[in-house]
């Protein structure tokens, strides 16, 4: 009943910024906290960040904390992710991800619906 199409993604230098976005459909579509997962070349897909489904409270990995910034504009059904200061090993397809339970945002297993993917290449 949801479907999530991710843009934004490509090549930076390492250091610079990016936004992804997700474009989120479906009727119920506000029943869910959305956010974004990633997975680097053979390696496990990871949590990155997430948002609830009405706005406000965030959660983010460690690992991007105080360089990402989530955020959700209800109104277009759309959330977003503004990537600072990118490293090489932030290097990933970036996949949009919908979960209806906020307990499990965090867990590649609680994603109800899933983004094809966005890949984002950061050089150095």
């Amino acid at each position: 009943q949801v479907q999530l199409v991710e843009s934004g993604g490509g090549l930076v230098q390492a250091g610079g910024s990016l936004r992804l976005s997700c474009a989120a459909s479906g009727r119920t579509v506000t029943n869910y906290h959305m956010g974004w997962f990633r997975q680097a070349p053979g390696k496990e897909r990871e949590f990155v960040a997430f948002i609830k489904w009405s706005g406000g409270s965030t959660r983010y990995a460690d690992s991007v904390k105080d360089r990402f910034t989530i955020s959700r504009d209800n109104a277009k059904n759309t959330v977003y992710l503004q990537m600072n200061s990118l490293k090489p090993d932030d290097t990933a397809v970036y996949y949009c991800a919908a979960d209806r339970l906020w307990s499990t945002v965090a867990t590649t297993s609680g994603v109800d619906y899933w983004g094809k993917g966005t890949l984002v290449t950061v050089s150095s």
